[in-house]
């Protein structure tokens, strides 16, 4: 269904110029080529084509804009045609002439000629005359394509049109031309049967007339009277790309990554946990990553632990092993030797999660905690972690997060995934598995054979089962025995939290085996491809849908060799079997009492699924034709050698044949065919009825013939193979057409963006504007998307995924649409950078969503056979050869040729062997349903007659079994192999003797061998003489098969070497073409290099393909080659295509050779450099003896040489070193190549530049800068001298890693130090404080850097998502809350009161120096401003390390420069005052004479190095080298620390140049054995020392003559400031009166004055000099940045593990030639000492403590009360006071002290404890830990353990000020902190009221267990000793008794006084009415007793 618009011509036109058209259609605009120079006609003659989905309404309108295209400036309309389709719609045809209407809807005389037709939905087309159908009976076969046809008719009824995609610039002339053109074009006509009977006609599914026929794109314009190709490349969508139609891009990539092992490393840091769950636990952390487990050390009765403690994960897996793996942490409650603890709880996440973060890392974040058992239960705590993956050549950087509080905000930090929502629920995740069929023979077993051998016994020996592993939890099915189509119907059940944070699901099945289980094949489901979390998203679902398995080759040995491939690992090589399966996900709702809480895998019964519900059985056809089989590899072996094609098992001749594939079983007339029956591969001719066909899938044997030493070929000729399959496959082809529209819109936009970059890179004109054109194209494409994939939405088969996929596919392309729109207008030149990177992320997205899950046909597979043995294989995606009727819908390869390369299977393909080509394939596919088949063969090159089988002779649609081609064209092939660059050495030299290889169909030829050269100027011209190509002319010119050049290294012995392979595609000229101007001569261009996956430089040479005509070889144009070379047989490359060259001049800086290591174990002594560029080059002077002195003695040297005037041509410059030995001899030391010589080419400056900056004085005012805001930096030194530096405490505690300090004290750090008042002059700052305030600058900085970025990032968002609202909205969210966090820090710091006394302010700023998070070079360009080095690289690279990095082909390195000009430089250059002509253009460089220089190593500490011992930590000690000296500082080690502070200096003499190279490392110490290296880092001196940054000692901040900041180099500012002056030739400097300095133009101002030690103002000059010294970037021509005092942070790096970061040091290198005065002494940068503090805590009383016993006499609730209390971390300090027995109301009095004595580092609020880690270690480690204090409550008990009743616990740097009453006591100074004023211990020292004891009831709630009166009195140690106070209540100061009432005494000690107490208190009244109830009853009783007597007395009257 189309609308097909054919533009023929615009008459009428007015002047001359070049024309365009535009035809826009629904939205989808087409642009015609750009006619040149076309006068008062402009004849178009092209076709387009607009599919359609839904019918065209008569109402819509086609409009085509006529345009005088320019090439810099728009567009200029010329008119306008606007057409209401309803005639069209009506019949379907229609040709129109009409005027142009202009802007104002005026006709103008431009007329325009147009035909338009359009084909409905059903099928039905406009009438059409009965001779449109050629009624021809004499067809004699299926594009036999003899006849010529002479009618006139329109021959387009089945051939309208050709499959133009959007966007592309259709060159055509199709149907008027081909009237025109008469005989023969389009002879390879395909009518099917000669007319449709009725009932076919309207069928669906394949409308009569099929619209895809592929004509070709550019294709015939013959007869149309134009100029072949006067399309020009400017126009206007620039998409006139190498894209034919008949034949599809080679990949050149050759090498298969997927499965290679590669070295990754885990690195997990467990900081802490909180809010454990559990009472008084011992918890231990337990960290496992895959198979691998290690644990934290234990820490007592806490719930949270501070653990800090760093581990390691090395591994060497394959990437898909490794992002598979889990890592778990989970935390364990008392484990010890004996029993394996309880699990608290636990969290997991897969490896690939970490690694796909920014930087591939969590950093400080906290995981939530769960408990697996208990899915009811909800979180048990955070886990305070660091999780990194590094992959080799990754590098982590360590963030200095800024943005971090210290209250540490756990739910902003929590360890997720971007967009996982911290509440994650418990879900089920259900995997339904149904059934398998196609499993192959898997009679591995022993057994197995042995049984068969005795019984004969030949049952399906396959056993399968599946199995499903997710999240570390692994499920299976049952078995089902012997049996190739299980069926299950079985559902194993995960319980997990959702969303999960593993990402994929692995299904096997597998072989169940007494001896071992086998996998047969392996899926992996992504679990991000079926799901969506956007707010319209959707859960986990999937089919029920089949998924196909590939592995390794279905033959049966018993050691299969690519065993692994079925495990998953690596490309598969063979079909394996289906599996049908469903998933589905529900989320558990946890409050059900009901729930199963087990997270054990469970698996069950699950109910069959329909036969049908995975789609209905249809018949499907492929065919393949084999047109080419060349290079294939000589190894295979001159063996007969055919080709099979398989999909799934059909086509498969091993074993498709011993087992029924599926059977058409006849079932009730459903009409549910499944299929089975034997497919017998047998002969070609038998047949079902009718002519059915047999599938025929291999093609015959061939004996294959010698192309040259590498490579055979198979001579097809003019006969070439075929092959066809009948298949049956349930049909979802709709999955796959949408899969193939999203393919085929990122195929487009990669090819834009892949032109947009060269054209960057190439600096072509207008690169935005392609880039626009690329959106463009983009929008459209998405926009057509939505109208296509939206067609058969009510598919009965569909599954949940399918809909939900569509949908979420469309809202996204449809976003990206309107988001393309949005960026199209924002291209400017300046933002094309940005904005390509978010094309970028289109581009991912795209492929991402074309990625289809649910698997409908398999792949197809070719395989080479020689001999009957499989030899190589390619893999075709089925999707890709898939027809379909709409064109945007098929796949990219369906009915083209496409060339292939066959590769060897599994691991034989890694590395070398799998770089060659096993051979190289010409092969046509079509794949589509059978009932659709009539057009299998359209998109052959035309010219064949077809053979077939004797059973189909006379059928038309019988498919052939080979195509016979009449038509041959005679060609020759015109190679111009101009040079190649940076290629890869090969020999051991460091070079190679390159020379290349062509082949062309079965031709090759060879260049000449370029001896000793990575950049080969071959400059020949290979001529390949009569060349046939089989098919019509017109398609050779358009489509020409593909050239492959390979590039080799000679060897004298042994076979040629493998250098790398690049494609490239002919011009072609006809022979009636004339060669001229724009297409010929052709140009050279660029085509890279690629050797395995790797590039391996480019190839420049430009290839054309001329046809031999009538006239033979004379007609061809002449070779006019350069007359003077003499080079006999070799032809140059002639003149029209050779670049033009112009003379330059080389000047080369030979400074000198460092670090040259052995050549074949013998030294280097008296080497020598070579410079060779294009031929020419010069040698340096020979150093006598490396040893004495590596520098050269003639500094300059310079040749000439003719280069290319196009500066991207320019050969590449080579650096060698040669070892000059006895006799003559010489030997490679090492080679570099400079693969670019631009950045060394200078160029003379503009006259009229000159100038203007030198008039006029520039005032630069010199004000002190004012600081980056930190919070509040305040010094106050008051007269009590309570020093307080206050920086920005909150940061501090964060920055643990930032500040493992050994030493408190000194300010800086934060924090008060006391200093007594009998030493007030001693200085409060020292060096650390100097440090600590600038590593607060950096992050500062750095915090600053990420707002303003993300600020940016907004913006942008902003401006793209005018679309897409919502995006905003959220952003915004973001903001506010960023705004909202920074106010309540400001007011956190505020409220940390600082005692102020009013006497005197004296505000200091500390001076900072620049802290570089990276090396120092790294910021100032590896100081190479004049002085460049190169590096030398071995020869060869073996085999075996050809990934060898770099690092590991150093042999040394060479030190110079190079300048390039054009020859005649301008006079006044030569001319300049103190010119030497000696040193060209390199004036005024020092000498190079050795030069003695004190080097001064300060180290000041490391961070996270990698442990190297068992426990998880190292012993690090510092060593240093530099030449000759060696330190070891192996005594002061550091024991059991990963963060060591080192702070130390060394002082190292040295030679330059010999001893230039420092090496620092950090060693591990180990008391036996030899110490490991953990990394080193090296530096080189000497380019530091020369460089122009003047690197050798950093300019500091300020100037000052004494102190904490005493200026550190010998020379003071202003005598540096002289020099500078003096070398860079600038006038100055001039000190004027009242603080100013003159330098150059420029004017600075500053303060005069100098304060020494006594406080003494003196006159100075230095401020003003540092103050141009710290601006010198700014002083015109000699300006440049200089080093400012600093401290670098280096990565360690460990030569065993290349490229993975081993820690990093921060450190500091000062140099201070010896010929100078000597410096000062070093700075002391020892780590501060920490300060000894005692903490006194008294207990008072208790209150309200919750009462826990019974009494055992009265019932009574009591509690016998008891208080415990320690300093956080060291538990073997706790204290308890005595037992208030018998609480009855929760009271308790104690009158108790606690004394803690401890050691204080201020400046990280941290405690510093020693203690030995056991009773075996050797020393005591160190330990710092955070400042908190616990105080517990008890309940005594006598015989059982106490209880735990609850505690509080203290940070004592910020806590709540404790109540005044008990009753102001309350729950919330623990929950609601943040709120409420908090506290420091060390600021208040003394602090007394009520805190609340908490405990967690069963809810998890806290709930507060009691209160406690305590008074805190901080004291420094030496106060201590003045006032000592008892323990308890002792002497000294002793507490006076508790005043406790008397029961707390137990009743045993004192029956009589409790009882007393107990019968006076509680009983009194009852104790009396039972008294009184006693004597009532004795009084009856007596009365009762006495009355009878009583009685008789009475009545006998006694």
């Amino acid at each position: 269904m189309a609308l097909v618009l054919q533009l023929r011509s615009v008459s009428g036109l007015r002047g001359k110029g070049d024309r365009i058209a535009k035809a826009a259609f629904r939205g989808l605009s087409f642009y015609t080529r750009v006619l040149e120079n076309c006068e008062d006609e402009a004849k178009f003659d092209e076709t387009f084509r607009w599919p359609v989905a839904t019918n065209i309404d008569g109402n819509e309108i086609l409009e085509i804009q006529v345009f005088n295209y320019s090439k810099v400036f728009t567009n200029r309309l010329i008119g306008t045609f606007r057409m209401v389709l309803q005639k069209v719609v009506a019949e379907g045809q229609l040709e129109v002439t009409d005027t142009l209407i202009d802007d104002n809807n005026s006709a103008i005389q431009t007329s325009i000629s147009i035909e338009i037709r359009y084909q409905a939905l059903d099928g039905t087309v406009g009438t059409w005359n009965d001779k449109e159908f050629l009624e021809t009976p004499s067809v004699h076969s299926e594009g036999d394509g003899r006849y010529s046809l002479e009618t006139d008719s329109l021959l387009s009824s089945h051939r309208h049109g050709s499959d133009v995609s959007p966007g592309k610039s259709n060159q055509q002339s199709t149907e008027r031309s081909f009237r025109r053109a008469g005989k023969g074009v389009f002879s390879a006509m395909k009518l099917g049967k000669t007319r449709p009977s009725k009932d076919e006609h309207r069928k669906q599914d394949d409308p009569a007339v099929l619209e895809t026929e592929d004509l070709d794109r550019k294709a015939m314009r013959y007869g149309a009277g134009l100029e072949p190709d006067t399309i020009s490349l400017a126009s206007v969508t620039a998409v006139t790309t190498n894209v034919s139609n008949k034949r599809s891009k080679p990949d050149i990539r050759m090498e298969p990554s997927a499965g290679r092992p590669m070295d990754y490393q885990v690195s997990i840091t467990i900081i802490e946990a909180r809010q454990l769950v559990g009472l008084n636990m011992d918890p231990v952390v337990c960290v496992e990553v895959g198979e691998e487990k290690k644990y934290t050390s234990m820490k007592e009765s806490t719930n949270c632990p501070y653990y800090n403690e760093y581990f390691v994960f090395d591994f060497h897996v394959p990437p898909d092993v490794m992002f598979d793996k889990i890592i778990k942490l989970s935390v364990i409650h008392s484990k010890n030797l004996l029993r394996s603890g309880t699990l608290v709880g636990s969290f997991k996440m897969d490896v690939g999660t970490v690694y796909t973060q920014p930087e591939h890392q969590f950093y400080h974040k906290w995981a939530i905690l769960s408990d697996p058992e208990d899915l009811t239960a909800g979180l048990k705590g955070y886990l305070k972690c660091d999780i990194a993956v590094v992959g080799k050549g990754d590098n982590i950087k360590t963030p200095h997060k800024a943005n971090e509080t210290e209250e540490d905000d756990i739910e902003g930090n929590l360890l997720l995934p971007d967009g996982v929502p911290p509440e994650r629920q418990w879900a089920r995740f259900y995997i339904k598995i149904y059934r398998a069929e196609g499993l192959p023979r898997m009679n591995t077993s022993i057994m197995a054979n042995v049984k068969k051998a005795l019984i004969g016994e030949n049952k399906d020996l396959v056993d399968p089962y599946v199995q499903v592993a997710f999240a570390g939890q692994k499920g299976k099915t049952s078995i089902q025995k012997s049996s190739y189509e299980p069926l299950w119907n079985e559902q194993i059940i995960f319980t997990e939290m959702f969303p999960p944070l593993c990402k994929r699901i692995k299904i096997q099945i597998r072989d169940s085996d007494k001896v071992n289980d086998v996998a047969i094949g392996t899926h992996f489901i992504d679990l991000r491809k079926i799901s969506n979390e956007g707010d319209k998203g959707f859960l986990p679902t999937f089919g029920p849908a089949w998924v196909n398995m590939y592995g390794s080759t279905r033959n049966y040995t018993l050691m299969d060799e690519h065993q692994e491939l079925n495990e998953g690992l690596g490309e598969g090589v063979s079909f394996r079997a289906r599996l049908l399966l469903g998933l589905a996900v529900e989320i558990l709702d946890t409050t059900n009492p009901e729930i199963n809480s087990s997270t054990e895998v469970q698996v069950e019964q699950a109910t069959a699924v329909a036969d049908n519900c995975s789609g209905k059985m249809e018949e499907f056809f492929l065919f393949g034709a084999f047109l080419e089989a060349t290079m294939i590899d000589r190894k295979i072996g001159d063996k007969p050698i055919n080709f099979e094609v398989t999909i799934g098992n059909y086509g498969n001749q091993v074993d498709g044949s011993s087992k029924p594939l599926l059977r058409r079983k006849k079932e009730g007339g459903d009409g549910d065919e499944e299929e089975s029956e034997l497919l017998q591969n047998s002969s070609d001719d038998e047949g079902g009825e009718d002519g059915e066909l047999v599938s025929v899938s291999s093609s015959q044997p061939m004996k294959p013939l010698i192309t040259d030493r590498n490579y055979f070929h198979l001579p097809y000729l003019e006969k070439k193979p075929c092959i066809y399959i009948r298949s049956w496959w349930q049909d979802q082809r709709r999955r796959l057409y949408n899969a193939n529209i999203m393919d085929k819109i990122a195929d487009k936009l990669e090819e834009g963006l892949n032109d947009v970059q060269e054209m960057i890179k190439t600096e072509k004109p207008h690169p935005e504007r392609r880039l626009r054109g690329v959106l463009e194209e983009l929008s459209s494409g998405c926009l057509r998307f939505l109208t296509l994939a939206d067609k058969d939405q009510h598919h009965s088969s569909r599954t949940r995924l399918d809909r939900e996929r569509l949908k979420s596919c469309m809202r996204e392309l449809e976003n990206m649409a309107q988001q393309a729109t949005a960026l199209r207008s924002q291209v400017k030149r300046n933002t094309m950078k940005d904005k390509l990177k978010l094309v970028q992320n289109f581009l991912q997205k795209l492929r991402f969503l074309a990625d289809e899950p649910q698997h409908t046909i398999p792949d197809v597979f070719i395989w080479m056979m020689s001999n009957n043995k499989r030899v190589a294989y390619a893999r075709i995606p089925s999707k890709d050869i898939l027809y379909s009727i709409v064109d945007e819908e098929m796949g990219k390869d369906c009915a083209k040729v496409k060339t292939v390369f066959l590769k060897l299977p599994g691991k034989r393909g890694f590395g070398p062997a799998g770089w060659t080509v096993q051979a190289k394939m010409e092969i046509y596919l079509w794949l589509g349903l059978n009932k659709q088949r009539k057009d299998f063969l359209s998109g052959l090159p035309c010219g064949f007659e077809e053979k077939k089988t004797p059973r189909g002779q006379n059928l038309p649609s019988f498919p052939p079994i080979s195509l016979l081609y009449t038509k041959k064209q005679v060609f020759q092939l015109r190679a111009h192999m101009y040079q190649a660059r940076s290629l890869f050495a090969a020999d051991s030299s460091g070079l190679s003797d390159p020379f290349a290889r062509v082949f062309f169909i079965s031709q090759s030829q060879c260049t000449e061998v370029l001896n000793e050269t990575l950049c080969p100027t071959w400059d020949q011209l290979l001529v390949f003489d009569n060349v046939e190509l089989y098919g019509e002319a017109h398609e050779m010119r358009d489509d020409p098969p593909i050239i492959v050049i390979e590039i080799y290294d000679q060897d004298t012995v042994g076979k040629a070497d493998f250098m790398g392979r690049t494609f490239a595609k002919p011009v072609v000229k006809m022979s009636d073409e004339q060669y001229c101007p724009p297409r010929f001569p052709p140009q050279l261009e660029y085509y890279q290099i690629y050797r395995g996956n790797a590039t391996a430089g480019d190839l420049l040479a430009a290839f054309e393909l001329l046809q031999i005509g009538p006239g033979g070889k004379s007609d061809l144009p002449p070779i006019d080659g350069p007359t003077d070379m003499d080079r006999g047989p070799i032809l140059p490359v002639p003149l029209g295509i050779r670049p033009v060259l112009s003379r330059y001049r080389v000047e080369i800086l030979f400074w000198g050779l460092r670090d040259l290591k052995r050549v074949n174990l013998a030294q280097v002594d008296r080497p020598r450099v070579d410079i060779e560029c294009a031929g020419k080059g010069v040698q340096s002077a020979l150093i006598q003896n490396y040893k004495k002195n590596p520098n050269f003695s003639t500094l300059v040297k310079w040749f000439e040489v003719d280069l290319p005037e196009n500066e991207l041509l320019h050969p590449p410059l080579n650096i060698r070193v040669v070892d000059c030995r006895a006799f003559g001899r010489y030997t490679l030391v090492g080679s570099h190549t400079v693969s670019s010589l631009r950045k060394f080419i200078y160029r003379p400056p503009d006259k009229k530049a000159q100038h203007w900056n030198m008039a006029g004085e520039i005032v630069v005012n010199m004000e002190p800068e004012v600081p980056i805001k930190k919070m509040d930096t305040m010094v106050k030194l008051e007269a009590n001298s309570d020093a307080v530096v206050k920086v920005d405490v909150t940061e501090e505690e964060k920055e643990k890693k930032k500040k493992k300090k050994k030493g408190g004290g000194g300010g800086g750090g934060g924090g008060g130090e006391e200093v007594e008042e009998e030493e007030p002059d001693e200085s409060m700052l020292d060096w650390w404080s100097k440090y600590f305030a600038s590593i607060e600058t950096m992050k500062e900085q750095l915090r600053q850097q990420e707002a303003a970025a993300a600020e940016a990032e907004e913006k942008e968002e902003m401006e793209i998502g005018e679309g897409s609202k919502a995006q905003v909205k959220n952003k915004d969210k973001d903001k506010d809350k960023d705004k909202t966090k920074a106010p309540k820090d400001d007011k956190k710091k505020k409220q940390q009161p600082v005692p102020e006394l009013p006497e005197k302010k004296n505000k200091q700023k500390i001076d900072e120096l620049k802290v570089f998070n990276k090396e120092l070079e790294t910021e100032f360009d590896n100081f190479e401003d004049w002085l460049h080095t190169f590096n030398l690289l071995r020869g060869k690279i073996g085999d075996n390390d050809d990934n060898a990095t770099e690092e590991e082909r150093i042999v040394g390195r060479f030190k110079g420069s190079m300048c390039v000009y054009k020859v005649p430089l301008p006079d006044d250059i030569s001319k300049e005052a103190g010119y030497d002509p000696t040193f060209g253009m390199f004036q005024g460089i020092p000498s190079n004479d050795p030069i003695n220089v004190l080097v001064r190593v300060y180290i000041v500490r490391a961070t996270d190095l990698h442990p190297a011992d068992i426990n998880g930590k190292a012993d690090p000690y510092i060593a240093i080298k530099l030449g000759k000296t060696d330190i070891k500082d192996k005594e002061n080690y550091i024991s059991k620390q990963l963060n060591p502070v080192f702070g130390k200096s060394f002082d190292i003499e040295a030679t330059f140049p010999m001893e230039s190279m420092l090496t620092v490392a950090v060693y591990d110490w180990d008391l036996v054995g030899t110490d490991d290296l953990i990394g080193e880092t090296k530096i080189d001196l000497e380019n530091r020392f020369y460089s122009k940054h003047r690197a050798t000692c950093g300019v500091s901040q300020t100037y000052s003559i004494h102190g904490y900041n005493t200026w550190r180099d010998p020379m003071k500012p202003s005598q540096i400031l002289s020099k500078l002056c003096k070398e860079g030739k600038v006038d100055g400097p001039h000190f004027g009166p009242g603080g100013r300095v003159k330098v150059a133009n420029r004017v600075f101002t500053g303060p005069t004055e100098i304060e020494d030690e006594n406080g003494q103002k003196k006159p100075t000059d230095e401020h003003l000099a540092l103050a141009v010294l710290r601006h010198w970037e700014d002083i015109p021509r000699a300006g440049c940045r200089l080093v400012p005092e600093h401290v670098e942070t280096r990565p360690l790096l460990n030569p065993d593990k290349p490229g993975i970061e081993q820690g990093r040091l921060e450190m500091w290198v000062d140099m201070f030639p010896m010929d100078m005065p000597a410096p000062g002494p070093a700075i002391d940068i020892s780590p501060r000492k920490p300060k000894k503090y005692e903490l006194r805590v008294i207990v008072w009383n208790t209150d309200e403590v919750i009462l826990e016993d019974d009494d055992y006499f009265t019932g009574e609730k009591s509690s016998d009360i008891f208080v415990r209390g320690w300093l956080k971390g060291q538990q073997e300090d706790k204290q308890d006071t005595d037992v208030h027995y018998h609480s009855l109301t929760g009271e308790g009095n104690f009158n108790w002290r606690y004394i803690f004595p401890f050691d204080y580092l201020m400046a990280e609020e941290k405690i510093v404890i020693s203690k030995k880690e056991s009773m075996f270690s050797w020393d005591e480690t160190e330990y710092k830990i955070p400042a908190r204090l616990t105080l517990q409550v008890w309940d005594a008990d006598h015989f059982s353990a106490d209880d735990f009743l609850g505690a509080i616990e203290l940070d004592l740097n910020r806590f709540p000020r404790g109540a005044k009453t008990s009753k102001q006591c309350s729950l919330e100074m623990v929950t609601n902190e943040a709120e409420l004023p908090m506290i420091s211990i060390f600021k208040q020292k003394r602090v007394k009221g009520w805190w609340p004891f908490v405990a967690r009831d069963e809810n998890d709630e806290l709930e507060i267990t009691g209160k406690v009166e305590a008074e805190l009195h901080l004291l420094t140690a030496e106060e201590a000793e003045k006032s000592p106070a008892g323990l308890a209540r002792n002497e000294p100061d002793p507490l006076e008794k508790p005043n406790r009432p008397d029961t707390s005494f137990i009743w045993f000690l004192n029956p009589l006084k409790s009882i007393k107490y107990l019968i006076c208190t509680r009983y009194k009244w009852l104790i009396i009415k039972i008294v009184l109830a006693l004597l009532l009853l004795i009084m009856v009783a007596l009365f009762l007793y006495s009355m009878p007597g009583y009685m008789v007395k009475k009545l006998l009257g006694a």
